[in-house]
C-alpha cells in the first residue's frame, strides 16, 4: 500500500530539492555507472529484452546512479528500458545533469561508455571526462609500445599509493578528433606478473588441447587461429600440428601490466588515477544496493510500485553512504581495525 501511494511528483520533488543543495560553482566529478536487473513482473513497461551482464533469458530494465566522488554521495538516478545500451543511455544522463543545473562537472566513466558520439556530446555540453581504456585496445597498444622503457623504472614517475609508475602524453583519441587528449599510461609490476602467468597458462592449455586432436578431423575456432598457425593434411583434412604464432604472443607479453586512463583536462598521472579510483566507491554502492538493500529482486508487480521501490532504495542508499563515510572517518582515528565498524554491523548494534 505504501509503495502504491508514492507518486512521481514526490520522488521528482525529492530529487530536485536534494540536487539544489549542491554548490554548482564548485567543480565536481560524477562517477556514473549502470546495472541491469532481471524482471519477470507483468505490468512494468520499462522491462524489455536487452543486453544483460548475466543473461538469464529474462527481460531486464537498466538502472543508473550518478555519484559525487568528492562528497561521496549519490546525486540522482535514472531508469530506462532494457533494450538501451550503455553508450546511448549516457546521453540521457548528461541531459539530466544539465537539467539539475550542474555546469562544472566531469564524468568518470567505465570503458563501456567509450564511443566517438559520447565524447563529442560531452565536448558539446562542456563536460570533462575520465575514461579507463584497456591496454590491449589498438590505439593504446601503439602508444604503450612507443613509450615502453621510458618511465617504468624512473622514481619520479612512481605513484606508490597505487603501486604503479605513470606517464602522461598528449594525443588525439580518434582520427577526426578536434582536440588533443591526455593519455596517462601506467605500469604495474604485480599486474604484469599476473597477466604474464595468465597468458602463459592460456597458451599452454591451448597447445595441450590442440595436441589431443592430432591426426583427427577437427575444426578450431578463431580463438585458436589468433595464436596458432594450424596445419592440416590436404587429402584427409586431418589436423596435423599447431605452430605457435610467436610474434602475437610476444606482443601480448610486451603489453602485460599496462593500462591507460584518458582525460579531457590537463592533469598529472597521479591525479588521473586518484580520480578514477574514487569510482570504486560507486561500484561498491551498486554491490551494496543489490546485497544489503534487497534490490537484486524487485518483488513488485505494477509500474507504480516498481518506480516507488527504486526511489525508496535510492534514499536508503544516501543514508547508507552517510553511515559508511562516518564509520570510515572514525576508523582513521583508531589504530586497529574493529569488526563492528562496518555498516551491516553498525545497523545490528543499533537494532539491539
Amino acid at each position: 500500500d505504501f509503495l502504491n501511494s508514492v507518486t512521481d511528483d514526490q520522488s521528482t520533488g525529492f530529487l530536485n530539492t536534494w540536487n539544489e543543495s549542491w554548490n554548482y560553482r564548485e567543480k565536481i566529478y560524477i562517477s556514473y555507472d549502470s546495472t541491469n536487473k532481471n524482471c519477470q513482473a507483468g505490468d512494468i513497461k520499462m522491462v524489455e529484452f536487452g543486453h544483460p551482464k548475466v543473461d538469464m533469458g529474462e527481460p531486464v530494465f537498466n538502472y543508473a546512479v550518478a555519484y559525487d566522488t568528492h562528497n561521496q554521495e549519490p546525486l540522482f538516478y535514472e531508469k530506462y528500458p532494457g533494450s538501451l545500451n550503455d553508450i546511448s543511455q549516457l546521453q540521457f544522463m548528461l541531459d539530466k545533469a544539465s537539467g539539475y543545473g550542474y555546469k562544472k562537472i566531469g564524468f568518470i566513466l567505465d570503458r563501456g561508455y567509450f564511443s566517438c558520439e559520447n565524447i563529442q556530446y560531452m565536448d558539446k555540453c562542456g563536460y570533462s571526462f575520465v575514461i579507463m581504456v584497456k591496454g590491449m585496445s589498438a590505439l593504446v597498444n601503439e602508444l604503450i609500445l612507443e613509450n615502453k622503457g621510458t618511465f617504468e623504472n624512473k622514481r619520479v614517475n612512481n605513484i606508490y599509493e597505487y603501486g604503479v609508475y605513470g606517464k602522461t602524453i598528449r594525443h588525439k583519441l580518434y582520427a577526426s578528433d578536434k582536440k588533443e587528449r591526455y593519455f596517462h599510461l601506467y605500469h604495474s609490476i604485480s599486474k604484469e606478473s599476473a597477466e604474464r602467468i595468465e597468458i602463459e597458462n592460456r597458451i599452454n592449455q591451448m597447445t595441450q588441447y590442440l595436441k589431443k586432436y592430432q591426426n583427427k578431423v577437427k575444426e578450431f575456432g578463431p580463438g585458436f587461429e589468433k595464436y596458432f598457425n594450424l596445419h592440416y593434411d590436404e587429402k584427409s583434412q586431418a589436423f596435423i600440428l599447431p605452430e605457435e604464432r610467436c610474434s602475437v604472443v610476444e606482443r601480448e607479453l610486451d603489453l602485460a601490466g599496462y593500462f591507460c586512463i584518458v582525460t579531457s583536462e590537463k592533469m598529472s598521472a597521479k591525479e588521473a588515477i586518484e580520480l578514477y579510483k574514487s569510482r570504486d566507491v560507486s561500484e561498491k554502492l551498486f554491490r551494496g544496493d543489490k546485497s544489503y538493500l534487497g534490490n537484486k529482486s524487485i518483488r513488485v508487480y505494477s509500474e507504480e510500485s516498481a518506480r516507488a521501490k527504486i526511489f525508496v532504495e535510492f534514499v536508503a542508499m544516501i543514508v547508507r553512504c552517510k553511515m559508511y563515510i562516518k564509520l570510515k572517518e572514525e576508523m582513521k582515528k583508531l589504530d586497529k581495525k574493529l569488526n563492528y565498524m562496518t555498516v551491516p554491523a553498525a545497523i545490528k548494534e543499533l537494532e539491539k
